[in-house]
């Protein structure tokens, strides 16, 4: 029955039947966690095969010696890799230590104090920088934004992408507006991907808002597909080129969720003129990465079809997971008017949107029963969820079982908040 056709007396019937269900919950004594993205145990296993590979191949083929200092922008085969992950030649890319978030964060913190294309291009140099947050979206980019003191505009990203009528008429009116986050295959936490024509837009987006505008370009999720037959997405810098903002596209990448979480690769591509700027930045503070984790990688994965092939295993594990995410809310939750989420095809997460008012009660609610979630408003800038809404769920890290047990005690909490919440506006 939908909540709206409830009298009181059946709303405070249901209530006491919740309760009871959420009482049990409470005694079971759970530990239960959906906060993070984190890949698995048994995912991490699949990539244990790189143990012993460096054994004899510490010197490359070229002669360069992998265990000593230099290589900025990585070896070879790993910038091919990263090409082919990117939608670039390995000319445009350089190749990092294990978290992109790293390199995201310095080309911001390169971009504001030392320019985009040198000093006098400093972003710092305008007073306030704006960039536009797509929300929901991914927490740690907002915390870049708000570490740097740049003021972050969020636009609602729909089910083919930012909204970029709404996206271009702002950076027509704001020229502090200097960039844009975008996660594009399996947008974190909606699980959307970019159509064709959002990808089209967003490269000439530049065009638009000037030649110190950057889209950064967070492809976290590119080889991520739970589908037998994965969606493609669209390769911005093709699209760049073609509207002359090449400048404009920063992307990163990495293969945090592909080996090992604590210990991969990360890629960053972009113009050889954007390139040559951020090396120098880089520098500074490197004489350059680990480029024996690097070779052991591409000895594992040797390339974009090994990582494919991986992935593949990686799918077997998380697809059961999210297969009873879904079913469990379907059961609980569909035509109930509490609520809608995600259906996604890849990715690490499902965004639920539940009745406006009552996120931050569902997840005390689920916390009190013994499971964690990502706190209410984490998905929008400054953690202030303006219609106190969205939840990021992320089942990938627990075993099965536990995903099970947890989304049963979070569908409780979901019917539990909504019924009070129309007792108390009864």
């Amino acid at each position: 029955m939908q909540l709206e056709q409830m009298n009181l007396e059946q709303l405070q019937t249901e209530e006491k039947k919740l309760l009871s269900t959420h009482q049990q919950f409470q005694a079971s004594a759970l530990k239960l966690d959906l906060t993070r993205g984190k890949p698995s145990a048994e995912q991490l296993t699949l990539s244990e095969g790189m143990e012993g590979l460096l054994a004899g191949k510490m010197i490359h083929e070229d002669g360069t010696d992998l265990r000593n200092y230099g290589g900025a922008d990585g070896i070879k085969e790993a910038r091919q890799l990263g090409g082919d992950m990117l939608g670039l030649p390995a000319e445009e890319v350089m190749v990092g230590d294990h978290t992109s978030l790293t390199l995201m964060y310095l080309y911001l913190l390169h971009a504001f104090y030392h320019g985009v294309q040198g000093p006098d291009t400093a972003w710092a140099k305008e007073g306030q920088v704006k960039f536009i947050c797509l929300v929901p979206g991914y927490d740690r980019h907002f915390t870049i934004c708000e570490e740097l003191g740049i003021e972050m505009i969020h636009v609602r990203l729909l089910e083919e992408g930012p909204d970029l009528d709404q996206i271009e008429a702002l950076v027509q009116e704001d020229p502090k507006i200097k960039g844009i986050w975008c996660v594009p295959k399996y947008s974190n936490p909606t699980g959307h991907i970019y159509s064709s024509e959002t990808v089209k837009r967003l490269a000439g987006l530049g065009r638009v808002a000037g030649t110190n505008f950057r889209v950064m370009w967070d492809n976290a999720y590119g080889v991520h597909d739970l589908d037998e037959n994965p969606p493609e997405l669209e390769k911005i810098m093709d699209h760049a080129r073609a509207q002359g903002c090449e400048d404009s596209i920063i992307q990163v990448a990495s293969t945090s969720k592909i080996t090992f979480a604590g210990g991969g690769i990360s890629f960053i591509g972009a113009s050889s003129s954007n390139l040559n700027h951020f090396r120098k930045r880089l520098s500074v503070m490197t004489i350059g990465p680990n480029k024996l984790n690097q070779r052991r990688h591409m000895l594992f994965l040797q390339n974009l079809e090994g990582v494919k092939q991986l992935m593949k295993k990686h799918a077997k594990i998380l697809g059961p997971k999210f297969k009873t995410v879904e079913k469990l809310l379907q059961e609980g939750l569909q035509g109930r008017g509490m609520g809608c989420w995600s259906t996604p095809r890849g990715g690490y997460f499902v965004s639920y949107d539940a009745p406006p008012g009552t996120a931050t009660e569902i997840v005390r609610l689920a916390g009190e029963a013994g499971v964690k979630l990502t706190p209410a408003g984490a998905t929008f800038p400054y953690r202030k969820d303006p219609e106190d809404a969205n939840i990021r769920l992320a089942p990938t890290f627990p075993v099965f079982e536990e995903v099970d047990q947890a989304m049963k005690v979070f569908v409780n909490c979901v019917k539990l908040a909504c019924v009070q919440q129309r007792l108390q506006n009864n």
